[in-house]
């Protein structure tokens, strides 16, 4: 399976238009230890030729710009066979409208993100108005049976639902359902190796650090280093965990879990520009690789 990072950032990617935080700042004047990061997505392929797209991200079209494998070598056609959507946020679904000339898509996601696309924030509906109808739905059914995806024969995929929280803009925001949130793994059925991303995690539960424990490459939320480090920055009053992620550092944080994670190949998605890891000349950075966790960036290749 060949996995690519097309974008690394939470919200906003770094630099955010409107953030003049210590990271945005040192990248528009030139430091070089911190990096241009797009809103995040990743892509996965059997062939090398055929891609499922996990989230649809406001950069999309960059994303694809950056990205040769994903472009068309037809007068008209798309790379992208399949589309997953893990929740129904903004950062991870509005990049849809950009591809609507590509109608219709394949599209994954449980009939909680389908609704949420269909009312609250009717991407869904929208598109019907553009060639073939917009997309084509399978429904996702978290901590089910394995589903699978045509032009990935060799694997099988399994969805796990997170305790995070729903969109801003949802009725069920601070009351999140079972499958507004969701992790999924995909298994080779050939070699057992799996994959587990997980960009949104705001409660550690045991069956998760059990499905962590048992992949070989783990792409998992890594949006803040402290709780607080949104208010204490004066850009937020919630906490990491109010929006839905949990933090890195401290004794509850994920640093301490994956410590305890011996097979998987960690690597950290879904950053916000504030974090501090960001700048490579951090000391919260150089904390991060000393427990063996990376830090994914925009066009990170990986083969499993």
């Amino acid at each position: 399976m060949k996995i690519e990072v097309l974008g690394s950032s939470a919200g906003g990617g770094l630099p955010q238009f409107n953030c003049n935080c210590d990271n945005c700042k040192a990248y528009r004047e030139g430091k070089k230890t911190v990096k241009r990061r797009t809103q995040s997505s990743i892509t996965i392929s059997e062939d090398g030729k055929n891609w499922v797209l996990f989230n649809t991200s406001p950069d999309i079209l960059e994303q694809i710009h950056n990205s040769p494998f994903l472009q068309p070598q037809e007068r008209r056609e798309t790379k992208i066979k399949a589309i997953i959507f893990i929740d129904a946020q903004i950062d991870h679904t509005t990049g849809l409208l950009m591809l609507r000339e590509g109608c219709p898509h394949e599209v994954y996601c449980t009939k909680e993100v389908n609704e949420e696309l269909n009312t609250s924030f009717p991407l869904f509906k929208m598109l019907t108005h553009w060639d073939g109808g917009g997309i084509k739905y399978n429904e996702i059914t978290p901590n089910n049976k394995s589903f699978e995806i045509p032009v990935m024969p060799s694997y099988e995929f399994f969805a796990l639902p997170l305790i995070s929280n729903a969109p801003p803009y949802s009725k069920y925001r601070d009351k999140p359902r079972a499958g507004d949130n969701i992790g999924i793994v995909v298994r080779n059925k050939i070699t057992g190796k799996k994959l587990f991303y997980l960009p949104g995690l705001g409660v550690v539960e045991k069956h998760i650090v059990n499905e962590m424990r048992d992949a070989d490459i783990l792409l998992v939320d890594g949006t803040v280093w402290t709780n607080d480090e949104m208010i204490k920055n004066g850009f937020s009053t919630k906490l990491g965990t109010d929006m839905g992620h949990i933090p890195l550092s401290g004794e509850e944080g994920l640093i301490k879990i994956l410590d305890t994670l011996e097979k998987p190949r960690k690597i950290l998605i879904h950053i916000n520009n504030t974090n501090p890891i960001l700048d490579e000349e951090n000391d919260e950075y150089k904390e991060l690789i000393s427990h063996g966790i990376e830090v994914s960036y925009d066009g990170m290749s990986i083969e499993i």
